[in-house]
Parts: C-alpha cells; sequence; structure tokens
C-alpha cells in the first residue's frame, strides 16, 4: 500500500512539472496608458504656446474617457503620415454612406487606464523621436448656465450647473446611439470633425427639463509640431507627440516597456463668450441662440516611457 501511495505522489509531481513547462513565459510588451493633465502647457496647432482668442471664454473639462482610432510611431520629423509601423487601427465603417469611425466599437478609456499592449517583438525594430495618435471621441463633464427655462408662465436661469458633452473629433464617425450620462440620442448617421452632444443634469424639481443639445464647433486644433515638415491630412486628429527621450525598439527586449501618453486638457474646451460671464450659456428656450463651441481639441500630447 505505501508503495502504491509513493508511486501516486510522483506521478502528481512529474504532471504538475509538465505543467509549469507548458505555461507560457510574460512576454516583453509596450504597455500604453492614458493621462489627462490641465497644468500641462496649452498649445496651438502648431506647438506653441497658445492663449484664448478675444472674445472666447475655455475651461478645463473632467474627462470622463477618451477613445484614439490610430496610434503610429514615427522615426523623426520628416517620416510621412502612414509612414511609421502602425500599432493600433480601430474599426471602420460604410453603414453611413463613406468610410467613417466605427464607434459602435470604439475603444474608451479613462485617464490612469491602459489603452492597449502590444509584444515588443511585433514592432518594427528602430529609434523614433514622436508618436503620432488619431483621437476620435472625447466624453468629459463641464460648467454652464442653463438660461429661460420655461416654467409655466414664466422662465428661470440655473447657473453653475455641470453637464456632460460628448465630442467626436475624428475625421468622419458613425453613431448608431449616443448615450451620454442618462439620456440616449439615436443618430444613425455620419458625423464629421467637430460635431458634439451636450447633456444637462438639473437636479430635482427641474430635472424634467433634462434634455440632450448637438451641435458643430467652428474648428478643431490638431497639435502638430513638426507640421512644417510633416503636415497632417485635413479634418484627421492626428495629435503628434514628442518622446522625452527618443523611444528604442529592438524587439530583444526582456522587459516590458511603460508608456505614457499625457494630453493636455489645459482649457480645451472653448467657447464664444458673448456676454463675457465666463460661462457657457445654453438657451433651453430657443437652442440656436446658445453660445457656439469653438474648438474641443487636445492642447498637446508629452510622451513618456520607462
Amino acid at each position: 500500500m505505501q508503495a502504491i501511495c509513493f508511486v501516486f505522489i510522483l506521478l502528481i509531481i512529474s504532471l504538475s512539472a509538465c505543467q509549469q513547462k507548458d505555461l507560457p513565459a510574460n512576454e516583453p510588451s509596450l504597455i500604453i496608458g492614458l493621462q489627462f493633465d490641465s497644468t500641462q502647457n496649452r498649445l496651438d496647432a502648431l506647438g506653441q504656446s497658445s492663449g484664448i482668442a478675444v472674445g472666447n471664454a475655455a475651461q478645463n473639462p473632467q474627462f470622463r474617457g477618451l477613445s484614439i482610432h490610430k496610434i503610429e510611431l514615427v522615426a523623426n520629423a520628416f517620416t510621412p503620415v502612414n509612414a511609421g509601423p502602425i500599432l493600433y487601427h480601430g474599426a471602420e465603417t460604410q453603414l453611413g454612406g463613406a468610410n467613417a469611425i466605427d464607434f459602435n466599437q470604439a475603444v474608451i478609456k479613462d485617464n490612469g487606464e491602459i489603452m492597449l499592449e502590444i509584444p515588443l517583438k511585433d514592432i518594427v525594430a528602430g529609434s523614433y523621436e514622436y508618436i503620432r495618435v488619431s483621437v476620435s471621441y472625447q466624453n468629459f463633464d463641464i460648467k454652464y448656465n442653463l438660461i429661460n427655462i420655461p416654467l409655466g408662465s414664466s422662465s428661470i436661469d440655473l447657473n453653475n450647473e455641470t453637464g456632460t458633452l460628448a465630442s467626436f473629433v475624428g475625421f468622419n464617425t458613425y453613431i448608431q446611439a449616443l448615450q451620454l450620462n442618462m439620456l440616449t440620442e439615436t443618430i444613425n448617421d455620419d458625423k464629421l470633425q467637430g460635431f458634439w452632444a451636450f447633456e444637462t443634469n438639473l437636479p430635482s424639481p427641474y430635472n424634467s427639463a433634462n434634455a440632450i443639445y448637438t451641435g458643430q464647433s467652428e474648428g478643431t486644433t490638431v497639435v502638430n509640431p513638426i507640421n512644417s515638415s510633416t503636415p497632417i491630412p485635413a479634418g484627421s486628429c492626428l495629435v503628434t507627440g514628442v518622446f522625452d527621450q527618443s523611444l528604442q525598439i529592438t524587439g530583444n527586449e526582456s522587459e516590458s516597456i511603460q508608456l505614457n501618453l499625457s494630453f493636455s486638457t489645459n482649457q480645451s474646451f472653448e467657447w464664444e463668450d458673448n456676454n463675457n460671464n465666463g460661462y457657457f450659456d445654453i438657451d433651453a428656450s430657443n437652442p440656436s441662440n446658445s453660445e457656439k463651441v469653438v474648438d474641443m481639441g487636445l492642447r498637446g500630447l508629452e510622451a513618456s516611457y520607462q
């Protein structure tokens, strides 16, 4: 009996050893995380420090999430668009008639979350000074005033409220249904860069006035500090970031690389401040009289790794 037990124990040890040998080793990867930073420099399309245009106002939106459509490594300032290794490319569709980003399949990540992990052996070996990131969608909270809210035979204004805005900055996006926060808007159509939808979040007893307002921004700032040598296609949102030190990929790495993409949200939501009160004013009784959204583009990208 003892001999049988001894043989049985040896068999278990042997099987356990075989199973351990079959376990896959941790593969070194490029791990890409996201960060939204309102203290980062506010840049213009050429990568220069930028202020707020006269007659406009801006604020730091509080991000809920962001979607990226494409990530490209860039060797140097003369590397044409799409000539570098493409690390990620989101889904596209022609359901709306033209080629568009498929919002239904978009991957949305929040501050501090991991966007992508890709084995380092699958990335073309080389030295990369820049990275291009095509931002397609932003979801964030902003402060606003809702004015001329119908209340019986009169109206009221609610000031310094918080609402949620969905910002589409990709070249073209097909949207079926859009849920911002608590409400849903059915669209089933393509929307070009600059489309936005805003949901109020009024407290009781005014919550019956909650609604979704939509519009189109006048433009989108897309930061590209190497524009003079490699401009980006019109209507795209290929934000170009500079590595703090060139990213070296050999394909023979023994450890993973943590890559952080830090986007500047410094006053990245900008509008025409018609009454100079510093608040985004929406007219509930006549939305066409609401203040116009000027820009929703992120204001810079800093890339670092360890």
